[in-house]
């Protein structure tokens, strides 16, 4: 029978908390020279995820599509190489879509555990709508970052018990190298030797099919780009001129990434409140909010073993290039 999905609420502290983190992050990179900057968890407000619920399903973005192929094709066998007593986390679980399969593979041989993380709410109400039919499963979500929501789930886990990671979507790519490369020895500080880690990664691929995935024709990625912009408009007193920005993505190919900015279509002078910062851009000047970094197939082994895990198997879906790597903890 299927359990109720539940929502680990935040409190009104914790809102507080998080609000005057978002401001202290914004006056901390728009004020960050040469380049200005956002960090790109801010992107994914109520708004943000909806819109990029919509971008998984534009012709260009091929990541998502890719990824759930492979997970319809491999489930059961990624599941197959798995403790049999695994409680499951997601860092960054959006709607869930992705992540159905694997649960549902899970959910056939046993009752499961499921612990959505996400700092949107709107994205883990999303996620108990989507995955709240699977028989045999339990979900608790947590308003949370990704590691405060990892630790609580590790910490609260019963004796013996394996954890499961699921890091999809090729997340780790908003990370530069040397910053995923910590945030994966993170994860693994909160694991035990056994403990198993699911990393998503997209792969490299021409160009122009990496640029047209980020700046689709009919111009979603934009509003979601822009819409950062409002959020900080929305939720700490700001007042940036959205007309006066518009949305770039390009190719960087000595890191390996496609990076979005906001670029100022003419001089631009905005206040937000809640930071306490007044910020001026001159015409063409850019707000650096999201890197996609890409990586290739046979680099992963190296990097779990510096991250202190060993890459135990790995799948990829070579249509559009991508790959899940099983890490399993030392």
């Amino acid at each position: 029978m299927t359990q109720p999905a539940l929502l680990h609420d935040a409190s009104a502290d914790a809102s507080a908390a998080q609000r005057a983190a978002f401001a202290a992050d914004v006056r901390a990179g728009l004020t960050h020279a040469p380049q200005k900057e956002l960090l790109s968890k801010y992107l994914y407000d109520e708004v943000g995820s909806a819109l990029f619920e919509v971008i998984t399903v534009l012709p260009e973005y091929g990541v998502t599509r890719a990824e759930e192929r492979l997970l319809t094709e491999h489930a059961e066998d990624i599941v197959a190489h798995l403790p049999h007593d695994v409680t499951v986390a997601e860092l960054g679980s959006g709607s869930g879509r992705k992540t159905r399969r694997i649960l549902e593979a899970l959910c056939k041989k046993r009752p499961t555990s499921y612990y959505p993380i996400e700092i949107s709410r709107s994205a883990l109400q999303l996620c108990r709508r989507e995955l709240g039919d699977i028989e045999r499963i339990s979900i608790v979500g947590y308003e949370r970052d990704y590691l405060a929501g990892l630790a609580e789930v590790s910490q609260n886990r019963s004796k013996g018990e394996r954890l499961l990671v699921l890091f999809l979507g090729s997340t780790i790519g908003n990370f530069g190298r040397l910053a995923a490369n910590r945030f994966l020895r993170e994860i693994r500080s909160m694991l035990a030797p056994g403990d198993a880690l699911l990393l998503g990664t997209d792969l490299l691929k021409p160009t122009p099919v990496l640029v047209a995935a980020y700046d689709d024709s009919i111009g979603v990625t934009a509003s979601f780009n822009l819409n950062l912009l409002a959020r900080i408009n929305r939720e700490l007193d700001g007042d940036f001129p959205l007309d006066a920005f518009e949305h770039v993505a390009r190719f960087n190919p000595d890191a390996r990434s496609i990076e979005m900015h906001l670029r100022a279509k003419r001089d631009v002078t905005a206040h937000v409140g809640a930071a306490q910062l007044t910020v001026s851009l001159a015409a063409g000047e850019t707000i650096w909010t999201e890197s996609s970094h890409k990586y290739s197939a046979d680099e992963m082994p190296a990097i779990a073993d510096g991250a202190g895990f060993t890459c135990s198997h790995q799948w990829v879906e070579k249509e559009w290039g991508f790959a899940e790597s099983l890490l399993v903890a030392k």
